[in-house]
């Protein structure tokens, strides 16, 4: 498939893998739109601690299913992979619907996240095997605006039909279960690097290569591979920024309308701002993807990071204009969500395709611990009534952190024994 000429590329991958991502941008706001209604209600016996535990449980489990499902992509195929993680994410997204109380509540959403996590990694390491050469940040990016169209689609359902919260988690089972046989019949499998690479030569040269080849033992990836030179300091830095990056992403979605409300606006214009900033979101991963591709990733994704900072710093300031606020928040929302999808989009490029689902299913699982301590640290300073304007400050010094630990990355990996391989050849030249 990575061979198939542009004009021949099917594009049914290319939105079956979006639509996989608006499953996942669901899951980003789902909790969100129901947890005021269980704690009003009461219903399963919810309140304010037991919300806290089903939020925290359910990043849980994706952060799992990153770290250690995600990788399994490398080794049985992508499209396996995500066929199982959608249809196991549908069955436990519609089980929560029945749970009897809070404990099992949050174990379904613990199971869901399962193949939440591992979702998002498998999906954009296909996309990227599947990409035209030079097309990897915008695909990345392009896939990622699913994942937003997704949380603003989930938040406008939530007004239609809240306070009748379990309708919530049937439809979103419901969208799961209906994309899985699609994925089943219409997305190809990708082939494996070592395929592809044979698939580009003559017979006989393919023929002549063969002994050479690793044995399948040698191909399968896992987290020991992130160990060895040259990717430990590779992947600690990426693993910092996605931290940083996804403590913006969910800070910012669950905290702004009430750091606005601590700025002195009202509260319903802190749910708009909230779809300003998602719909800047969708904006700047369009041109992100655009740009990196162009520009090279490295710099956009520095870029990105640095004008979130000031951005986020610029939002400390009380703005008397509405209309300067929405810009404001808007043009926040394009640089802050995208960098984060920048980091994945570069994880992809560093790392080869035998690597790739493991080092993006690191790259996230780590960062939805941040995912985690966004939402925590903001809502500590919220309960020490300083969220306004430290929450700002707090949200700009993350993005200054992650840019710091990205520029310690190359521009570009030769793997160790590639590299061991091209002094070899150097040393048999003539007059060497």
């Amino acid at each position: 498939m990575p061979m198939t000429p542009v004009q021949h590329r099917s594009q049914w991958p290319v939105w079956l893998c979006w639509l996989a991502m608006v499953l996942d941008g669901f899951d980003l706001v789902v909790l969100g739109t129901v947890i005021p209604t269980l704690i009003k209600t009461q219903d399963l016996g919810f309140d304010a601690v037991g919300a806290t535990y089903a939020a925290t449980i359910s990043l849980v489990g994706v952060g799992i299913g990153a770290l250690f499902i995600a990788p399994l992509s490398d080794r049985f195929g992508r499209r396996r992979l995500l066929v199982a993680c959608v249809l196991w994410f549908s069955i436990f997204t519609i089980a929560v619907v029945f749970a009897p109380n809070v404990a099992a509540f949050g174990i379904f959403r613990l199971l869901a996240g399962l193949g939440l996590g591992a979702c998002l990694p498998a999906a954009l390491a296909y996309m990227n095997d599947y990409a035209p050469a030079g097309n990897a940040g915008k695909s990345t990016t392009r896939t990622m605006t699913g994942y937003h169209v997704g949380a603003v689609a989930t938040a406008f359902l939530a007004i239609l039909v809240v306070p009748d919260w379990r309708i919530m988690f049937v439809v979103g089972g419901l969208a799961g279960f209906a994309l899985v046989p699609f994925l089943w019949f219409k997305l190809p499998e990708t082939l494996p690097p070592v395929h592809a690479h044979a698939a580009a030569k003559s017979p006989g040269e393919a023929a002549q290569e063969q002994p050479a080849e690793p044995a399948a033992a040698e191909q399968r990836a896992s987290f020991r591979d992130l160990a060895k030179k040259p990717y430990p300091l590779v992947a600690v830095a990426i693993a910092v920024a996605s931290f940083m990056g996804l403590l913006l992403v969910y800070g910012l979605n669950t905290w702004l309308p009430q750091l606005m409300a601590a700025a002195g606006y009202t509260v319903s214009t802190g749910l708009v701002l909230l779809l300003v900033l998602n719909v800047g979101a969708v904006v700047g991963l369009v041109v992100a993807g655009i740009l990196a591709d162009k520009h090279g990733t490295k710099k956009i994704v520095l870029l990105w990071f640095g004008l979130s900072a000031v951005l986020l710093a610029i939002l400390s300031v009380r703005i008397q204009s509405e209309l300067r606020l929405n810009a404001a928040v808007f043009v926040t929302g394009v640089f802050v969500f995208s960098s984060q999808v920048l980091v994945y989009a570069w994880v992809s490029q560093l790392f080869p395709a035998r690597l790739r689902a493991t080092a993006l299913g690191f790259a996230a699982g780590v960062g939805r611990f941040g995912a985690i301590m966004g939402p925590a640290v903001t809502g500590t300073l919220v309960a020490a009534g300083i969220a306004y304007p430290w929450g700002f400050y707090a949200f700009a010094a993350a993005a200054v952190i992650a840019a710091v630990a990205l520029v310690t990355v190359p521009h570009t990996i030769t793997p160790a024994p590639a590299r061991a391989a091209a002094v070899g050849q150097s040393a048999d030249l003539p007059g060497k």
